[in-house]
């Protein structure tokens, strides 16, 4: 059976590696199309030259940006208003480009936290995700944004309860670390073949290395400890309503 055709969508640079880069890579080496698409910083600046490398790294093909600056770094995309200010509907309506284009059978992007630490960008990035991947099949919405095109389903990026404390060695305390209870967990992926891959690409973002981020973080871990703690990735499937009767799902 075919393996199904996947378009990732998630706030900055380096979430998609983060968050899903055992997926991306498991469904590129089966041969399925694979894309990102990437809310915030602009194209010509450092990290979308990362994030290029990195989605070379993964099979993923070219950036696809939206071009939106990050909440917390203004000149991240210089005349360009902050993802979380312009109206919701402009957003959406970028993202229903991308999807028509790409034409994915699954879609994956941050959950309803906006994964481990809540960053608005990546809760912003959920919800316009959310109604992008349904608005992009109906004809009568953005009849200029192309052909229209419904997804079978979309995976939400998220942690299970009982992976918080493993991960808390690495991240650090924070006052607040979002999890799903272990039950509600739809899909858990091995990744571990595709490890190599993953963590080269989460090392590509080397600006984030470089500042003591996630990123660098992972790369002061020794190789027994990265596999693991990042050789599994979680996800809640969301069925799209107009396409409640497919079983497409995601590679697992």
């Amino acid at each position: 059976m075919p393996v199904p055709s996947l378009l990732a969508v998630f706030a900055h640079p380096d979430d998609e590696s983060l968050s899903a880069g055992g997926v991306l890579a498991r469904h590129a080496a089966a041969g399925a199309r694979t894309a990102v698409v990437t809310a915030t910083w602009a194209t010509g600046t450092h990290r979308a030259a990362e994030l290029a490398e990195a989605l070379r790294i993964l099979g993923a093909g070219k950036p696809r940006m939206l071009g939106y600056a990050d909440a917390r770094v203004p000149d991240s995309a210089p005349g360009s208003a902050r993802f979380c200010d312009p109206p919701l509907d402009e957003a959406v309506q970028r993202l229903v480009v991308h999807i028509r284009e790409f034409r994915p059978e699954i879609m994956v992007t941050h959950d309803a936290y906006g994964g481990l630490p809540g960053h608005p960008d990546h809760v912003h990035t959920h919800r316009v995700t959310l109604l992008a991947a349904q608005a992009a099949g109906l004809e009568q919405l953005y009849p200029d944004a192309g052909a229209p095109w419904q997804p079978h389903a979309l995976y939400l990026a998220t942690h299970p309860h009982s992976a918080v404390p493993a991960l808390r060695d690495v991240i650090g305390a924070r006052e607040t670390v979002y999890s799903v209870p272990d039950e509600q967990i739809t899909a858990t992926v091995d990744v571990g073949p595709w490890m190599e891959q993953k963590i080269a690409a989460v090392l590509a973002h080397r600006s984030e290395v470089e500042r003591g981020a996630l990123p660098g973080l992972i790369a002061g871990l020794p190789p027994d400890a990265r596999h693991r703690l990042f050789s599994t990735e979680w996800y809640l499937r969301h069925t799209l309503a107009s396409a409640a009767a497919s079983q497409t799902e995601l590679t697992t």
